[in-house]
C-alpha cells in the first residue's frame, strides 16, 4: 500500500497547491484581505495574466477562491469566511457573469 507524501514545508497537500498551482500566480496574501472586491480584483487579474490556466479566467479565478475556502475548512474566521463568500458575487460582477 503507498501512502502519499506530504508537503515538507507546511505538512499540508493543499498548501502545496496554492503556493505552487499551475494555473494562477496568485498576488501574496489575496485571500487575507477584508475587502471583497479587492479579492475579487486580484484574482482577475491573475487569472487574466496566466497563460498556463487549462479553463477560462472565470472559471480558473473562482476555482481558486473555491479551493481557498474549502480548504481552509473549520480554520477559516467566520467573518474572513462571508468577505471570501461576497468576493464570489464581486468576482462575478467583474466577469459580467452577475
Amino acid at each position: 500500500m503507498k501512502t502519499k507524501k506530504k508537503d515538507t514545508q507546511s505538512g499540508r497537500w493543499s498548501a502545496a497547491v496554492t503556493s505552487t498551482s499551475n494555473a494562477l500566480d496568485l498576488e501574496e496574501g489575496v485571500f487575507t484581505s477584508d475587502n471583497p472586491a479587492a479579492i475579487a480584483a486580484s484574482l482577475k487579474r491573475s487569472a487574466l495574466r496566466s497563460n498556463r490556466r487549462k479553463g477560462t479566467p472565470f472559471q480558473s479565478a473562482m476555482s481558486m477562491l473555491n479551493f481557498y475556502i474549502n480548504r481552509a475548512g473549520k480554520n477559516l474566521p467566520e467573518k474572513q469566511r462571508q468577505v471570501l463568500e461576497a468576493a464570489k458575487g464581486k468576482l462575478r460582477e467583474a466577469f459580467g457573469k452577475a
